[in-house]
């Protein structure tokens, strides 16, 4: 199950954000998984819940935007959706391709709540 290595990686680079901006708590997340990574976003929401226990993150919500596939022709260039089984260009019909989207897992968003300033008054 990748998932859990997935929101293992995802609740440590949290915690190092939250480290290097002195954040207090981590209320919400923003997840883009491409589909070729092939995510199970309810499996994934359960393991960043329980690799979030006990940390800053620990109650914070997750939202996966899930991104398709999309490949470039390298024969005629022509940009298309891909699918997991099929990369043939809907113009030229030739598997040739370069995947252009689909393939990465982007933080995209963090709400958080920054810790008190030590110094005000």
């Amino acid at each position: 199950m990748h998932e859990t290595l997935i929101a293992t990686s995802l609740v440590d680079s949290l915690l190092e954000l939250a480290q290097a901006e002195n954040l207090q708590r981590i209320e919400a997340v923003e997840l883009e998984v491409g589909v070729l990574r092939q995510v199970v976003p309810e499996a994934l929401e359960l393991a960043f819940q329980a690799a979030a226990v006990g940390t800053l993150a620990e109650g914070a919500s997750l939202r996966i935007v899930e991104i398709p596939a999309e490949a470039e022709c390298q024969r005629c260039g022509r940009r298309f959706r891909a699918a997991l089984d099929d990369y043939l260009c809907s113009a030229c019909g030739q598997a040739d391709v370069r995947i252009v989207a689909g393939n990465d897992i982007i933080l995209k968003n963090v709400v958080c709540q920054a810790a008190a300033d030590d110094a005000a008054p």
